[in-house]
């Protein structure tokens, strides 16, 4: 696999060995693709995400990065005391950044540059997801992991949302949305539905 994104292959995962939840999964993110996942809640979609992220580990298989990776978890970890600005400048630390470029373009993307010097405390759920997004994004990664990333989003921001996921994908990024319900399948390229451990092929889906 050449680029950038992601190769899975035959991943398993089970809880306390009693429980299987990945029963050998295979996947293949290519570059600038805009992928999705669905499943009912405890399908292991999260599950499999954390392994993708490096956030828990397969009992067997193996997953190859391709490129730099953003991961979005479904709950954002915050903390309450600081502000926005005070995230991203730990964040820019962390990932040795010059400066906070990406991180303002992001934030003017998703229409919450208003809420620089607000603590997450006193956040919105829906605006807590946005700083949740960019701190994903900051570090311009060629791969972006997203766990549910629209939740709590109005319908305006949920319309940016695709549309900054589509404007990634024209720049060559590889884009993974996992979701419980299958929405706005016609702005993916590709759409899989984990079931019974596995994934499968949804369905044939259109180019946005």
């Amino acid at each position: 696999m050449g680029g950038t994104g992601v190769e899975v292959n035959g991943v398993h995962h089970a809880y306390r060995r009693h429980r299987p939840v990945l029963r050998g999964v295979d996947l293949r993110l290519r570059e600038g693709v805009l992928a999705g996942i669905v499943g009912e809640n405890g399908a292991g979609k999260t599950t499999l995400l954390k392994i993708l992220s490096g956030e828990l580990r397969a009992d067997r298989g193996g997953v190859r990065h391709h490129g730099r990776f953003g991961y979005c978890p479904q709950a954002a970890v915050l903390n309450d005391a600081l502000t926005v600005r005070q995230h991203l400048e730990f964040f820019q630390t962390a990932y040795d950044l010059p400066d906070l470029h990406r991180a303002e373009e992001a934030m003017d993307q998703l229409h919450f540059r208003e809420y620089d010097q607000q603590r997450a405390g006193t956040l919105s759920g829906g605006t807590r997801q946005k700083l949740n997004l960019t701190l994903a994004l900051m570090h311009d990664p060629q791969v972006l992991l997203l766990d549910e990333p629209y939740q709590g989003f109005d319908w305006e921001t949920y319309q940016r949302f695709w549309d900054l996921a589509a404007l990634l994908r024209r720049q060559g990024r590889s884009v993974l949305v996992v979701s419980h319900l299958a929405y706005d399948t016609e702005r993916l390229d590709e759409l899989w539905r984990l079931e019974g451990g596995l994934l499968h092929p949804a369905q044939e889906v259109a180019a946005a």
